[in-house]
Formats: structure tokens, C-alpha cells, sequence
């Protein structure tokens, strides 16, 4: 096995993003040159799934919506760590119970929290 690298054994990589970078460039230029160039109204209007636009795009959702997202998230991550203890439950023993244990409490702590400031209330 060959412990110094040269240039020269890097050029198969450099090759290849030369390549796929050229690529990428030929193609936007060639679709924008041979592609249409009529721009009318009707052409440059919004489409979305076939309905007619009808208003402004902008308008403001409840914050409800982002705080139940970001809530799902939240608690989902965390329930993703319990799948490693669930593999090594074996190896770690009494110590692993507890440590799982006081994270189940502290996540539960967490969803209290949540319930008590009525956070997943949607009636105002």
C-alpha cells in the first residue's frame, strides 16, 4: 500500500466534478438557448394544480400550526434516543434503567410543561 499521495492520484476526482460541473452548465445553457421565449400574461401567471389563484400567497398562519410542528419534532428526536438503549439494554444493566428511567421522567416533565401552558390547545 502506497502511504504518499501524489497530485496525480487525485485526477480521477478532479476529473469527474470537471465533468459533472460541465455538465450541469451545458445543460442549463443549451435548455435556456433552445427553449421558448414567448412571455405573455397568461404565461408568466401563477398555476397551481389546475385552480385559479385567488388572493395574496402571504397570508399569516396561526402560530399553532408551527408550535405543534415544532413540538412533534421535538418529542420525536427524543424518542429516537431511546432506540440505542433498547439495542444495548443488556449491557447496560441497572445503571442504563436508571439513566432511561430519569429521561423518560424528564421528557415526561417536558410534556407536563406543554399540557399545563395549553400549548396544543387550538380553541383561543
Amino acid at each position: 500500500m502506497n502511504a504518499s499521495n501524489t497530485p496525480f492520484d487525485y485526477f480521477p476526482l478532479i476529473l469527474m466534478f470537471i465533468v459533472a460541473a460541465g455538465f450541469v452548465v451545458f445543460t442549463m445553457v443549451v435548455t435556456h438557448w433552445l427553449g421558448p421565449k414567448r412571455k405573455t400574461k397568461i404565461k408568466l401567471d401563477t398555476f397551481e394544480c389546475g385552480i385559479e389563484s385567488k388572493g395574496n400567497a402571504r397570508v399569516p398562519f396561526s402560530i399553532k400550526y408551527f408550535l405543534v410542528a415544532i413540538l412533534f419534532v421535538l418529542f420525536d428526536v427524543e424518542v429516537i434516543f431511546m432506540y440505542p438503549w433498547a439495542v444495548n439494554f443488556k449491557e447496560l444493566g441497572a445503571l442504563g434503567i436508571i439513566e432511561m428511567f430519569s429521561f423518560i421522567a424528564l421528557l415526561l416533565v417536558g410534556f407536563y410543561y406543554i399540557i399545563a401552558k395549553k400549548a396544543l390547545t387550538w380553541e383561543d
